[in-house]
């Protein structure tokens, strides 16, 4: 197979498992982010200058999330149990934890922890990707950049916090 190609599970029923990954990444995402909301607590936090305006996080992470569930639909079709699908579920259970641990739990180190894992587990499946499906290890980049950048905030917030 080469590594631009379409993976192996063509037509109606990988169409379908694409609606579903797109369903459940945008849905759990979305509810997570509803129930651990910044607040009041957030508001008061020393913040850096280069914090961008809330309200780009929301269409940011919607487009990060179609990315995200393009390359996990890719890397299910093309080996369900292989390591790229291992990496895609690994990086999405820590980024689904990191706002529960950051804005409900106020754990501003072990949320950086977590990020910091998060963007470790985004690069090594780019990394793995890369030489079976470029086009799904290439819809994580933006992720990996975005992260990388939180990571960076996440770090700043906790350091004057």
């Amino acid at each position: 197979m080469t590594p631009q190609a379409i993976p192996p599970t063509r037509g109606r029923p990988s169409l379908l498992v694409l609606a579903a990954f797109l369903v459940v990444v945008i849905a759990v995402g979305t509810a997570i982010g509803l129930l651990n909301t910044p607040g009041a607590w957030f508001a008061g936090l020393a913040k850096p200058s280069f914090e961008p305006p809330n309200w780009l996080f929301a269409p940011v992470w919607l487009i990060l999330y179609v990315l995200i569930a393009i390359a996990g639909w890719r890397s299910f079709n093309l080996e369900p149990r292989g390591r790229e699908a291992a990496l895609w579920l690994l990086q999405m259970l820590l980024n689904w934890l990191w706002s529960p641990v950051f804005f409900s739990l106020h754990a501003l180190w072990l949320a950086f922890g977590i990020i910091g894992l998060l963007l470790l587990v985004i690069l090594c499946f780019i990394g793995v990707a890369w030489p079976r499906d470029r086009t799904a290890a290439l819809l994580f980049v933006p992720y990996a950049l975005w992260v990388a950048f939180a990571t960076l905030l996440n770090l700043s917030l906790a350091w004057s916090n």
